[in-house]
């Protein structure tokens, strides 16, 4: 069954905001994410940026597209992955990042989502290793991340998970649909979404 959702968040990495309009369709573990967003911010420069975000079964990206607008112009990137571990951006190929399964839009709480549904995180034990495509932002070069996830605990709404990458960590709250709620030093989710 489909659920959709708006969500907005307080961004405080980028001195902005960001609001998604998602579908979640299928179990937590089996199903698929389709969203656009918007987002404003000021840090490291001031921007503007749209998305749109899908996924194929078992929340594996299928294709991200951005475009981002700042002082020196617009940029657009067509991000996509094949369903068998290969990667384009805007049809050159992407060896560095074969074999994720995921994107990760830098300084967006929703691609948090993706890997956190697959394995039931947020609801259950768990640690998991992820290679992701990672997209920089205002730039939106794609840059190799590797990250873990780790189960920390359940909460009334959702669950906590610690996101580790490289130095930085992070312990993140996520609602019952996998979704971020307080993201420490990146982004907090406004009342009422």
């Amino acid at each position: 069954m489909a659920t959709s959702r708006v969500i907005t968040w307080d961004v405080t990495a980028s001195n902005g905001y960001e609001t998604a309009w998602l579908v979640l369709d299928g179990d937590n573990d089996a199903g698929t994410l389709s969203a656009h967003g918007r987002a404003v911010g000021t840090d490291p420069e001031p921007y503007w940026l749209s998305y749109t975000l899908d996924t194929a079964e078992d929340f594996v990206t299928r294709r991200l597209c951005v475009t981002v607008e700042t002082a020196s112009g617009t940029r657009a990137l067509d991000l996509r992955h094949d369903g068998e571990g290969r990667w384009t951006a805007d049809g050159e190929r992407l060896p560095e990042v074969d074999g994720a399964l995921d994107c990760d839009l830098g300084l967006c709480p929703l691609t948090n989502t993706m890997p956190v549904l697959r394995h039931g995180l947020h609801l259950a034990p768990g640690e998991r290793e992820f290679l992701m495509a990672w997209v920089s932002v205002p730039d939106l070069t794609v840059q190799v991340s590797r990250q873990t996830y780790t189960h920390l605990a359940r909460t009334d709404h959702g669950g906590r998970v610690r996101f580790v990458s490289g130095d930085f960590r992070s312990d993140l709250e996520f609602d019952t649909d996998g979704c971020v709620v307080d993201y420490p030093t990146l982004a907090r989710r406004l009342a009422g979404t």
